[in-house]
């Protein structure tokens, strides 16, 4: 049984589904999507979200909902600062991945602030759900560089 909030995923408009790292987990019942713009904020009391400059992410916040937002790193740079506009008042959580993780998809934008951190969406919540003690059972499986991800990761 889920003793953690679903993984409230904030998909830009503009995402290419078709190279999205997070397809097929829409139907996943610890997952929640939410196309943005946003027509009403989500609920996100006590969530995390994930940046590079923040402390690190630990079993400590096992408890805690995790909040993605997935777009390129440009749009994720202004989804940002709409969440937390919005986020002041929803007590949201920053922290960040250990820096030795690396990304196996193909980046072609320079927009990332550190490209060596920055992951996929996918990879990010994987290696979240990992630290965090949660199942990780079927989130790769749709990943097209997944063995590369693990090969370098895990």
């Amino acid at each position: 049984m889920q003793s953690f909030p679903p993984t409230a995923v904030i998909r830009h408009r503009l995402e290419n589904l078709k190279k999205c790292s997070l397809r097929g987990l829409e139907s996943r019942p610890d997952f929640r999507f939410y196309p943005y713009p946003l027509s009403a904020f989500p609920p996100i009391e006590h969530y995390i979200i994930l940046t590079i400059e923040a402390p690190p992410l630990s079993e400590e916040d096992a408890s805690h909902g995790l909040l993605i937002l997935d777009a390129t790193w440009r749009y994720a740079a202004k989804m940002l600062e709409a969440v937390q506009r919005q986020g002041s008042q929803r007590n949201l959580l920053y922290r960040s991945l250990p820096a030795r993780f690396t990304t196996a998809y193909p980046r072609r934008q320079n927009d990332c602030p550190d490209p060596s951190r920055g992951l996929a969406s996918i990879e990010a919540i994987y290696l979240s759900y990992q630290l965090l003690g949660r199942d990780t059972t079927g989130l790769l499986d749709n990943y097209y560089w997944k063995e590369e991800f693990i090969r370098r990761n895990i």
